[in-house]
């Protein structure tokens, strides 16, 4: 069912309430609802609601597409200064001896990105832990050797909580680090680190990172720049659905300023191997709701994203309907963050054919894109046949009898 008319078969049930009526009156007209009201779905509003309303906002803007790209993701290390209580994946400095630690070198480094020369893949999202010698020179560094081997892919790479530690290191201000970052071969920022902006929440499970206006003041700055970023959420774990509606607020502050997001990932807090293990994890439902509220206030985001290695491929199938519209990318399994702290995806990868055909078993489109949207190939009609090397796609001839 279409998201307009299964908005309107809801409107007619007589149990909702003039508020729930109120709020779906504004984002028929395309009004935007108010803090009072994202907190009052939060509360109030039914999975059915909250989806068929975020559902209208997703088809408004962006029909049945759904996007995906080919990418891989580099995780440089897992050692880190830092101790954020719901972290699985990073390791103190002072467990460098730790089975489950690495930290790559600059050639190890180059080497993930030299094992897909040749392959079709157009993003290297590059995240892991803060130590003190990958600083301001390793990674102008870094980003100019990848650029030079391989220049057409994009390089989306660090969080503000990498970039705070590393120019603080450096001695150079927001403003001169990422243009410094931009001259290196930075393309774009992803989300990651923002967790939850209030204070009351943040300080309890990550007191020593960057503040929340820290994170907001350098996407600002590389907006500014004329570049584009993700922004996050860790959410289903000590906060309260005022404090996800808060951090929300921020988001949509910030992007009415520069409009420079490009989408919002709800990141779901997983209890596996961590010092938060005691508190147990949302359900799916849950899961679902959060990314429908969140489209439905972030009316000036042009896309949200499930990410399917956090969240599993069935969940994320299911969110399409709930106001999703982009599903992250092929991953081939490439990153370790998810996996150490007990999502369904323990290797997480999946091929061009798989990821499309997950998308067309829920009745949208494949719309394989770059990391900034612009659409590669839109695979409403592709025919596949499995190539073992990349995994990727062959449009078979058509043959006319």
């Amino acid at each position: 069912m279409r998201g307009e008319a299964q908005l309107e078969l809801l409107l007619k049930k007589e149990k909702l309430s003039p508020r729930h009526h109120e709020i779906a009156g504004k984002v028929a007209k395309q009004k935007r609802i108010s803090p009072e009201d994202g907190l009052f779905l939060f509360q109030h509003g039914d999975l059915a609601f909250v989806g068929a309303l975020a559902n209208v906002v997703r088809e408004r803007l962006n029909g049945d597409n759904t996007y995906f790209n080919r990418n891989f993701h580099m995780e440089p290390t897992n050692l880190c200064v830092y101790d954020c209580k719901f972290c699985s994946y990073s390791r103190l400095i002072k467990q460098r001896d730790d089975a489950d630690a690495w930290t790559y070198t600059m050639e190890d480094m180059l080497d993930i990105v030299r094992k897909y020369d040749g392959q079709p893949v157009t993003e290297v999202h590059i995240v892991g832990g803060v130590l003190p010698q990958y600083n301001l020179e390793f990674y102008q560094d870094l980003f100019k050797k990848i650029r030079a081997h391989r220049p057409e892919l994009h390089i989306k790479a660090l969080t503000p909580v990498e970039y705070h530690y590393i120019f603080k290191k450096g001695k150079v201000s927001y403003e001169e680090g990422m243009r410094l970052m931009l001259e290196a071969g930075l393309d774009s920022m992803p989300g990651g680190g923002a967790e939850i902006f209030h204070p009351d929440i943040r300080k309890q499970i990550a007191a020593d990172k960057c503040t929340a206006e820290q994170w907001l003041e350098i996407h600002e700055i590389w907006h500014k720049l004329g570049k584009r970023s993700n922004a996050t959420i860790l959410y289903g774990h000590i906060e309260a659905f005022e404090h996800r509606i808060d951090h929300l607020e921020q988001l949509r502050q910030l992007q009415d300023r520069t409009g420079g997001f490009q989408t919002f990932i709800p990141l779901k807090f997983r209890n596996k191997d961590n010092q938060m293990s005691h508190i147990p994890e949302v359900s799916g439902i849950e899961d679902l709701r959060n990314y429908a509220i969140s489209r439905i206030y972030l009316d000036n985001f042009a896309h949200i994203k499930s990410y399917w290695p956090m969240i599993g491929r069935t969940l994320a199938q299911m969110s399409l309907a709930f106001g999703v519209d982009d599903i992250d990318g092929t991953i081939d399994d490439t990153t370790k963050i998810y996996s150490m702290a007990g999502s369904e995806e323990q290797n997480p990868a999946l091929s061009t054919q798989q990821l499309v055909e997950l998308i067309r078993r829920v009745g949208r489109r494949a719309i394989e894109r770059d990391t900034l949207y612009n659409i590669l190939q839109d695979h409403t009609e592709t025919k596949f046949e499995e190539d073992k090397q990349w995994r990727g796609y062959i449009d078979l001839p058509v043959v006319q009898s």
